[in-house]
This record gives C-alpha cells, structure tokens and sequence, in this order.
C-alpha cells in the first residue's frame, strides 16, 4: 500500500530541512513524496536539491497560495493513500507513516484516518499545547470538534469522489474541507492514538488580530457552505474547545 505525502512550502529553509529529514527516515513504508514549491528565493529549492533521491514529484512555479499547491500535490499523487506534512512540521517518530499503513491494511473500508498533535514552539519545540483527539464521527462535527488537520490521511478516492479544497475560504479551507467529508458525505473513518506530528505554531491564520478575525469569519462561511446547523453555537464551541489543549 503506497502512501503519497505532499510538502508545500514558499520561502520555508528555516525548517523545511528538519521536515524532509523526519520524511525520509520513515521505515517500513511505500512512500511517494511529493514537494510543491510557489516559487522560493531563500535557498529552499537548494535545500530540496540536496534530497533529490527521496523525491519523486517536484513542482516549483507560483501559486495560488498553501491550498492551490496542496491540490497541485493530490493531481500528482498517485498512491493509495494521500497525506500532508507541511513544511514547517515534522513527524514523531520514525514509524508514523508504518502505523498509518497498516490501520489501512487492517481495515479495507476505511476512508480515512487522524492522530494526535503537538503544537510547538517555533524555535526551541518546547510543546505550547497538545492535540489530542478521539474515535469521532460527523455528530462530534456538530459539536465543534475536528480532526488535527496534519495527522489526516485519506484514500485517493475520497478527493476523487468528493473534490479537492477549495480556494475562496482563505486558511478554512481545511476546515470546509474536513465539514465536507465528514459531515456532509460521512467518511468511515477511525482515530490513530498516536503522536503523529510536531507543528510549529505562528501559522497564517494566528499572525494577526485581521488574521484571526478572517479565520472566524471563513470558519462561518465554511459551516453554512455545509449546511451544518447552528454554526455560530459550533463555532463557539470549536474555539472552546482547544482550551483544554493547554492543559
């Protein structure tokens, strides 16, 4: 069983060395990696060269932004499985992409899979919250729960059948696209109970008050795209929620 990972970065050599590194120590794995660049000039693409070997796509060209380049990644994944890393995180362990395998070994009516998370701090990784999820289905949506977008994987067909993300919701595109497929069409899906990935915080939707307020705003737009009732009580309670991650 092959998973295709997809990479995108812009302008990312501070980190995406440690992330290409924590791809390609994975044991154990069919993997097909996949590096989608929006066209970086501060020594990324110097960065990628030196891990030729280990990848098997590569795009660089500009872009739309982080989710017109993530489904660059899907139109060039040819794996059973797709997942993201982005280029600022890195996996746990050296065995995540094995366990995620095999769950979907284990299960062949499985659509998708998700894990636990670290949120991290940018330059020592002193973890700042934890992301810890749970068995969930498309009634938790309804609560304001979602899974840790970084931990998702999902078969090929599930982008085939329901659509890749979309480009007019700015940083909820996750967000609408996780509504979509697990509330709208229903995904069988399961929770891994491992620690999958270390993100760095300061992402583009917490890097100012218009930042924050845009997320909300797309979070709303995304709910009522879903047709998921009450969206102002579930976005209440999704912002509520990452309290508890803290602790």
């Amino acid at each position: 069983m092959k998973i295709s990972l997809i990479t995108v970065v812009f302008n990312g050599a501070d980190f995406l060395e440690e992330c290409i590194s924590s791809v390609c120590s994975q044991v154990d794995v069919d993997l097909e990696y996949i590096i989608v660049d929006g066209g970086s000039t501060d020594g990324t693409l110097d960065i990628i060269k030196n891990y030729n070997a280990h990848i098997h796509h590569f795009v660089t060209e500009k872009d739309n932004g982080l989710y017109d380049a993530i489904n660059k990644g899907i139109k060039l994944a040819t794996g059973d499985i797709i997942g993201i890393l982005n280029a600022d995180d890195s996996f746990e362990s050296i065995n995540v992409l094995a366990q995620v395998a095999k769950a979907f070994k284990n299960n062949i009516n499985l659509d998708g899979l998700y894990g636990n998370l670290n949120y991290v701090h940018p330059q020592n990784k002193n973890i700042i919250r934890k992301w810890k999820s749970k068995e969930a289905d498309y009634s938790d949506i309804e609560k304001g729960w979602m899974p840790a977008h970084p931990t998702l994987y999902l078969r090929r067909n599930v982008f085939t059948s329901f659509g890749n993300y979309t480009l007019d919701l700015g940083t909820a595109a996750d967000y609408d696209f996780i509504l979509r497929i697990f509330h709208t069409y229903k995904i069988k899906t399961a929770y891994l109970p491992i620690l999958m990935v270390n993100m760095r915080t300061g992402g583009l939707s917490n890097n100012s008050l218009n930042s924050l307020f845009n997320a909300l705003l797309n979070d709303y737009k995304a709910l009522k795209r879903n047709k998921v009732s009450h969206p102002l009580s579930v976005l209440l309670q999704k912002k509520l929620s990452k309290l508890s991650q803290f602790f």
